[in-house]
């Protein structure tokens, strides 16, 4: 099974867990906030760092931090070598 279909499943089970957490909020609240964390939990902490780690496979780092090299790329000005070297 692909990583892509088990982060889709965990997404809409944790949105299908917030929604039914706020359908039974007024008969049963401690239970409804259970859901609710729950959901919001399976959301940021299982289904986020999975889809950032799916994406990310095979892309340096480096071309994304904020670097004096990064930022003269970015102005559109030609790299400048120190004299020391």
């Amino acid at each position: 099974m692909k990583i892509k279909y088990i982060i889709i499943v965990i997404l809409l089970a944790s949105l299908g867990s917030i929604i039914y957490g706020f359908t039974i909020m007024e008969s049963n609240p401690v239970i409804a906030n259970k859901y609710i964390g729950f959901g919001t939990v399976g959301i940021f902490l299982i289904a986020m760092p999975l889809f950032l780690i799916k994406e990310s496979k095979g892309k340096k780092v480096k071309d994304y931090m904020l670097t004096e090299e990064n930022i003269r790329k970015m102005q559109g000005k030609k790299e400048e070598k120190p004299d020391n070297q």
